[in-house]
């Protein structure tokens, strides 16, 4: 899980790639993360999972919920909650408009990337549509098409 890439703006903390399988991405948003000390050596070592979390807007509020931080053995043993809720940190016009989104429009906000900015931690929220069934297999066909075209361009 914990892949180490380039991405917008520093190192890939971990990566959703069951996105782009499940959902039609029309926006992404920068988010900060409000996190505690422990989370952040944690996140440095790559011990997250985001595969399974979800973001849930309440009180005018984006939250993180659902998200796998796993304590590393040195930290502190008073450490309880590693599924706790976290608080995303975004700009007033910014929870407007994927509130705007999510209420009248029908998207869904999935966290798409975790990863280092300047050494913060951001989360790329990814605003979309649910794929159907019929639309994961047509992705799935133009996928192996092109791996075809590309076998036989080689040749």
């Amino acid at each position: 899980m914990g892949e180490k890439k380039q991405s917008l703006g520093g190192k890939t903390i971990v990566l959703n790639k069951k996105v782009r399988r499940d959902y039609f991405i029309e926006e992404r948003y920068e988010a900060g993360i409000s996190l505690q000390g422990w989370e952040v050596k944690s996140l440095r070592a790559g011990k997250v999972e985001i595969v399974e979390s979800y973001i849930l807007l309440k009180n005018s509020e984006a939250y993180l919920f659902g998200a796998l931080i796993t304590p590393l053995p040195t930290s502190s043993s008073y450490i309880s909650e590693t599924q706790r809720n976290r608080k995303l940190l975004l700009h007033r016009t910014e929870l407007n408009r994927l509130i705007g989104a999510v209420e009248r429009k029908g998207f869904t906000l999935i966290p798409t990337a975790l990863y280092w900015k300047n050494g913060h931690v951001k989360l790329e929220i990814g605003v979309g549509r649910g794929k159907k069934m019929h639309d994961k297999r047509e992705t799935e066909k133009k996928r192996d098409w092109e791996r075809q075209k590309a076998r036989l361009i080689r040749r």
